[in-house]
């Protein structure tokens, strides 16, 4: 009797442990997953509801190279003796996270061979399943070159932009001094090993004193861009070919006088005759010379009145982005937090104003107590207000200053060491060097061209969204925005005013009061 009650409890309990299992699924995110060269990138894959891994196999497969193994959990432990040789040493899984049910796999040092779909298998005794995840990887390519490739009948010059090695294929702009978009001609497309290298043409004409023109190429966390400047003596060039020309016609039809008059003198007797060949001769070669203009001048004009209609639409199409961009600045402005800074995360060598609103770099290092938060080597501050959800706003005059940082840093942060500005560290900043150098610290920090000096700088901030963006908030332009983040922590306003370089970048960093825009 002991024995069947034996037998019925651990058929029930096996019974139990099979719906139980019947019930797991995997679950992955639904859209792809962006990624930039170079950066660490974690592939989700979680176990639903949460349920420990730590006693399963997690196999993660590139789709594309015939299966080929990626990583491999198995016993407790990695097994990657037959793992694909381009991932050796870049894959992990996050051990701790296992127990959750968490079976995401960190890959370092973005590649664009590994652009592709991945599957995720997690196997049990008696269940498994899994899930594909697809990764596209953004790269940069190389600097856009601008050349001149020759006059136009219409009087303008054909410029050409080029440049290689972008993944995925970027979009490509030309621009007036001004920043109006114009319109170009045909764009010419072709991947290799490398990438996609692009070439891009566009006719220019003489505007005088504003002969600069921009070509930008652009990606989702990517834009480079270049300039030319071209002198009006250059578009006089063109003019005295087309002097050259009627000169020689000019040249031309005197030596054809000169015939004639040296054949009436031999042919005296044909006089009369030739005198009237002559007379039609002319009438033909001006009736002919007439329409040719009037068939050029057509044309010419045409082609003016294509070129105005076009670069009214694009002038349109701009404006619209400008005020959508305008818009949606002012919809972001709604969003504003009231930020003082912190004295216990200032570095010595900083002065706070009294009401915690301004910051400068001082002379002379001060007798401060080294609290835990306190920044040891590096002059930054922090405010005292923590941010974990929602969205959030807030302005910084910079006017006059050289040098500065801007951004969020998360609370985990090492504030007594060196410290690279990186969202791998913790940090999602912009700075300013040498007045007009302005980068964004993305890893490896991205050039960003202005058209105008900032003297404020707007952030905002969406945690949900991992979504960290700067304006400039005189002209309501964007400057940059991290995305794709993932946000775990409380986030901080951080400001460094950087050094004072001999009274250079004495100006301080001061938080403003937001503007009601409506």
């Amino acid at each position: 009797m002991r024995i069947m009650c034996i037998s019925v409890t651990l058929l029930i309990l096996h019974s139990f442990m099979e719906s139980l299992s019947e019930g797991l699924q995997v679950v992955r995110p639904d859209s792809p997953l962006d990624a930039v060269a170079g950066e660490d990138l974690v592939l989700p894959c979680f176990i639903k509801p949460n349920t420990s891994a730590v006693d399963m196999t997690v196999e993660w497969m590139r789709l594309e190279d015939v299966d080929s193994l990626v990583h491999l959990y198995k016993d407790h432990e990695d097994r990657n003796e037959d793992q694909a040789q381009s991932y050796r040493g870049r894959t992990s899984l996050l051990k701790e996270e296992l127990q959750k049910g968490n079976a995401s796999l960190k890959l370092s040092a973005l590649r664009v061979s590994d652009e592709g779909k991945y599957r995720c298998l997690v196997e049990d005794k008696s269940w498994y399943d899994d899930v594909t995840v697809h990764v596209i990887v953004e790269a940069q390519g190389s600097h856009p070159v601008i050349t001149m490739e020759s006059y136009d009948r219409s009087g303008g010059i054909n410029l050409v932009c080029e440049s290689r090695g972008w993944n995925p294929e970027p979009e490509v702009l030309w621009m007036n001094r001004e920043g109006d978009t114009l319109p170009a001609g045909d764009t010419q497309i072709h991947r290799d090993t490398e990438g996609f290298s692009v070439k891009h043409r566009i006719i220019v004409y003489d505007y005088s004193d504003s002969n600069k023109f921009y070509c930008r190429l652009l990606q989702k966390h990517h834009m480079m861009e270049t300039e030319v400047i071209i002198n009006s003596k250059v578009f006089d060039a063109w003019k005295w070919v087309v002097g050259i020309s009627v000169s020689a016609c000019l040249i031309a039809v005197g030596s054809i006088v000169t015939a004639v008059i040296c054949y009436k003198k031999e042919l005296q007797r044909q006089k009369q005759k030739a005198a009237s060949e002559l007379q039609k001769e002319k009438q033909n070669a001006a009736s002919e010379l007439q329409m040719e203009k009037e068939y050029a001048a057509s044309e010419l004009q045409k082609e003016k009145e294509n070129a105005a209609s076009e670069l009214q639409k694009e002038k349109e199409y701009a404006e619209l982005q400008r005020q959508r961009v305008e818009d949606e600045f002012k919809k972001k402005k709604k969003f504003a937090v009231d930020v003082t800074l912190d004295p216990d995360t200032a570095h010595p060598d900083l002065i706070l104003s009294a009401d915690g609103k301004q910051v400068t770099h001082g002379d002379t290092r001060q007798d401060l107590p080294d609290t835990p938060q306190r920044f040891k080597y590096c002059v930054n501050v922090l405010v005292q207000q923590s941010f974990s959800s929602g969205r959030f706003y807030y302005e910084v005059q910079v006017r006059g200053k050289t040098d500065w940082d801007l951004g969020v840093a998360k609370e985990s942060i090492n504030t007594k060491g060196k410290i690279t500005l990186t969202p791998q560290n913790g940090f999602w900043t912009v700075w300013l060097r040498n007045e007009n150098e302005y980068r964004a610290c993305a890893g490896l920090p991205v050039p960003l061209t202005l058209r105008e000096k900032v003297e404020k700088v707007g952030v905002f901030v969406d945690y949900e969204e991992g979504l960290v963006s700067f304006y400039d908030v005189k002209s309501s332009s964007h400057i940059y925005s991290f995305t794709g983040q993932s946000f775990t922590e409380k986030l901080y306003p951080l400001f460094s005013p950087c050094f004072n370089n001999r009274g250079k970048n004495s100006a301080p960093l001061i938080i403003s009061p937001v503007l009601n825009t409506e």
